[in-house]
């Protein structure tokens, strides 16, 4: 079996590679500034701005599957036009593709968005996120949109706290930076392991379609932040609390993505973060 994750240096990508290679799989990975850690893969840079250059990975790797997991954020070269050209490269090839997107995609004015949901951002990033779904569904007809939440844990065999949400609880707990956990920010946190295995059981069978990869739990990052400090012996009252439509920064504040449609077609238990961030 012989699998490319494109943005393989990420937390998401790294814990791809853990498990591909835990499976005794032929892993290939993309990155664009530095190569990742996890042992026995083949790196191969990558810049999406250039067509020609996916396509020259896709030949030198010639995978059955390919989970894109890059992120440009809201660099639209990157994150819209660069699926474009992935979508395109992997039809193609007639590689499986599995296209990793975001629940940015929606504006949070219904909250739950099932599958059949249509994207209606209201961010950039959303916008680009938006229109990569599109462009992989209507080129890559067999291939898979996942969307997800928050994604919490290490990754592969990284440090705990990895994830960005973690990083920030502890720094801000400790005291090391400024900021502030909104408690009318809504999201359906994913641990990093559940998504992956989730990712690969997409991408290994046949099925196609929209997907969403999310927790069952629906957490505000103020209640998320106070379940990660209370797992690392963290002094959850050093977190400081606020609501970020006071703030007034752009983007959706409470989405919840529906899972049960996607769930009961995967065997990979999507797990909520109240499970996973338990105190043991």
């Amino acid at each position: 079996m012989k699998v490319l994750i494109m943005g393989g240096s990420g937390l998401l990508g790294t814990e791809l590679l853990r498990q591909a290679t835990a499976a005794g799989w032929e892993a290939a990975a993309t990155y664009h500034s530095r190569p990742g850690r996890v042992r026995g893969v083949s790196w191969h840079r990558l810049d999406l701005r250039t067509p020609g250059h996916i396509d020259e990975v896709l030949t030198a790797v010639a995978p059955s599957a390919v989970v894109n997991a890059t992120s440009g954020m809201s660099d639209w070269a990157v994150t819209a036009d660069g699926s474009v050209h992935v979508a395109m490269a992997a039809a193609k090839r007639g590689c499986h593709l599995v296209h990793v997107s975001s629940d940015a995609v929606f504006s949070g004015s219904r909250v739950h968005y099932d599958e059949s949901c249509l994207p209606d951002p209201v961010t950039p990033y959303g916008a680009a996120k938006a229109a990569a779904e599109t462009a992989v569904r209507l080129l890559a007809p067999t291939a898979v949109v996942a969307r997800t939440s928050l994604i919490i844990g290490r990754g592969g065999s990284g440090p705990v706290g990895r994830s960005e949400h973690e990083r920030m609880v502890h720094a801000l707990s400790s005291g090391a930076h400024d900021g502030t956990l909104f408690t009318d920010d809504v999201r359906c946190p994913v641990h990093v392991e559940d998504l992956a295995s989730a990712l690969w059981e997409l991408a290994l069978s046949d099925q196609t379609g929209v997907f969403h990869l999310a927790g069952g739990d629906a957490l505000s990052r103020y209640e998320l932040g106070v379940l990660i400090a209370r797992r690392d012996g963290l002094d959850a009252t050093r977190l400081p609390a606020g609501r970020r439509a006071d703030a007034g920064i752009a983007g959706a504040l409470d989405v919840r993505l529906d899972t049960h449609a996607s769930q009961s077609r995967l065997r990979t238990r999507l797990r909520g973060a109240r499970e996973f961030l338990q105190v043991r």
